[in-house]
């Protein structure tokens, strides 16, 4: 029963939605404190190739390579964050994509290390090391009727909505806390911010650092996941994908890119007969949102509304269970 139910591309969708989140947490906390980057596809780029070269030519257990991956992914995050302070609004997200830019096409040339366009293959697959790290403590798929493969994906998906939850508490805490409260200041105005003492070198090369960092974490699951990646993942047109979570979904909250890179990634796969025609469909509904919502679909007005939604409906419930008592 339960093999029939677990259908391996629904899965391996799923897990890309999976990935497609923690993008759009990268881009979210970059814009948190009033930054428009748009270097994360670059970063994406470090921490993907960084894992896929230390896993295949070292022979580093997954999980190392992912780490390592995300932190140089960070350190350039630092790198580029300092000088990029001189910089902002449009001025910045220029910088950032010629950035990543120049990662792309040092992958496409260095074809030494990273076999240049035509991609590195071979890259370890996140599921199936898993799957022989469980049968080596003895247990089988056919213990729980499903097929190599389904479990495969099955612990993979698992494993990244787990890596989700914490990611996502991790940055509702940090919102509350003093961290959280600077970015806000810095956003909605960076000069009264200082002016009461905020650090905002610190604050803005961190929240830079914090996106890079998510997006090269992002990246090298992305590599293991698929097994194979190439500079062709990581152009320009995946740093505008990462910004659309954000600008669909909505920017001012959490809920907002975590939507957006949901929606957004599903839309492809319900339009795949017209799939010549996405990057149109996304013009399309960037224009829509400029106009009508230009604040996303998720605000703080909109969580507002849901909230006292669903504190009416439950009043309204527990006052109907309470006349039926009666």
């Amino acid at each position: 029963m339960l093999g029939e139910l677990l259908n391996p591309y629904h899965l391996q969708i799923a897990s890309f939605i999976m990935i497609n989140i923690i993008l759009g947490l990268s881009i979210y906390i970059t814009l948190s404190s009033g930054q428009l980057s748009l270097g994360n596809a670059g970063f994406m780029g470090i921490g993907a190739y960084t894992s896929a070269l230390l896993t295949i030519h070292f022979e580093l257990p997954i999980f190392i390579g992912v780490i390592i991956g995300a932190l140089v992914a960070g350190i350039f995050g630092i790198l580029i964050g300092i000088p990029a302070l001189r910089l902002s609004g449009v001025y910045l997200a220029i910088a950032t994509l010629g950035f990543g830019e120049v990662i792309r096409v040092i992958f496409v040339n260095w074809e030494s290390v990273t076999q240049g366009a035509v991609g590195l293959s071979g890259v370890p697959h996140l599921g199936r090391e898993l799957l022989k790290t469980v049968t080596a403590m003895g247990f089988e798929p056919e213990m729980l009727g499903l097929r190599n493969n389904q479990v495969v994906y099955l612990m993979v998906l698992s494993l990244l909505v787990v890596i989700n939850i914490l990611l996502v508490w991790f940055f509702i805490r940090q919102n509350k806390s003093r961290v959280g409260r600077a970015f806000a200041a810095i956003k909605m105005d960076e000069k009264a911010a200082e002016s009461m003492g905020i650090n905002i070198t610190y604050y803005k090369v961190l929240s830079f650092t914090q996106g890079a960092l998510l997006a090269g974490f992002a990246g090298a699951l992305y590599a293991h996941v698929m097994a194979y990646i190439s500079p062709a993942d990581f152009a320009y047109h995946r740093a505008i994908e990462i910004l659309i979570f954000a600008v669909f979904g909505g920017s001012e909250v959490i809920w907002g890119a975590i939507f957006g890179a949901t929606f957004m990634t599903i839309l492809p796969e319900a339009l795949r007969a017209i799939s010549e025609y996405r990057y149109m469909i996304y013009g399309v509904i960037l224009i829509l949102m400029m106009a009508f919502r230009p604040q996303g679909i998720i605000d703080v007005s909109f969580l507002k509304w849901v909230k006292k939604m669903i504190m009416f409906r439950k009043g309204t419930d527990h006052g109907t269970g309470t006349k039926k008592h009666n």
